[in-house]
């Protein structure tokens, strides 16, 4: 039996020290990961955060987490001191950076389909069909790329057409959606995620008759000009287009640069 006891012991200590080496080894591998690249620590969100939750009570949803520098996003929070009273704008999922432009105060917010209007902007509603707005996936609060296509035409002399041209850009970056309606009005909600449904798709409803969608976004004066043109004169689609997302074009893409 004594035996048998120091057989067990033996084992116990060989589980203990084998778990402390592996621990060690994960450790010292995040430091080689981490090993001549600059860092800062932010804080992360670990669990999912419904919008109009107060700074003071997502504490045990986040985590200081070191992140590249050059993966950071602008507005990064790394404490919760520096929200104050603020509230959540819109849900916030596992993973994503806790940044400032995501709290608002209490009396701001307008409830998960709409978001405050920054300072300084005006907001544009833009009616669109599903498949130019991301299947329906665009809600209040995400940032977006608007695609602006244009087509000329010009006369000759006897006023027959004489040339066509168009093309297509991204000329617009990271806008913020501020609303997200289905066509008559109505909020169009993110539904929570089911089986083999996709997360954060928008439920359709029996009020949507007609298949578009109301998508209003915030822009300057100037922003807003183009855009209203691109609306008035053009076609548009949007992407989705998160604050980690790459910015860049190749200028205006015509079927010379399409057909290379």
């Amino acid at each position: 039996m004594k035996t048998r006891l120091l057989g067990g012991i033996a084992a116990l200590l060989v589980a203990i020290i084998g778990t402390v080496l592996l621990i060690t080894y994960v450790q010292s591998a995040d430091q080689r990961a981490m090993a001549g690249t600059e860092t800062s620590e932010v804080l992360v969100v670990q669990k999912a955060i419904p919008a109009g939750t107060p700074a003071s009570e997502i504490g045990g949803s986040v985590a200081l987490k070191p992140i590249q520098k050059s993966s950071l996003t602008e507005g990064t929070v790394t404490e919760l001191s520096e929200l104050g009273s603020k509230v959540t704008a819109v849900s916030l999922v596992p993973g994503e950076q806790l940044m400032a432009s995501r709290m608002v105060d209490p009396d701001s917010f307008l409830g998960p389909s709409r978001v405050a209007v920054p300072d300084g902007m005006q907001e544009v509603t833009l009616k669109l069909p599903i498949e130019r707005v991301v299947g329906g996936k665009v809600t209040a609060g995400d940032t977006v790329g608007i695609f602006v296509s244009l087509t000329e035409t010009s006369t000759n002399g006897s006023g027959e057409t004489a040339t066509q041209s168009s093309g297509t850009q991204l000329t617009f970056h990271k806008v913020l959606v501020t609303a997200a309606q289905f066509s008559n009005g109505s909020a169009a909600q993110p539904e929570a995620a089911q089986e083999g449904e996709s997360d954060g798709a928008l439920s359709s409803g029996s009020s949507q008759s007609d298949g578009t969608y109301l998508i209003t976004v915030a822009r300057n004066s100037v922003e807003a000009e183009r855009l209203v043109y691109a609306i008035e004169f053009g076609r548009i689609y949007m992407s989705k287009e998160p604050a980690e997302a790459t910015e860049g074009n190749t200028g205006v893409v015509d079927k010379t640069k399409v057909f290379r």
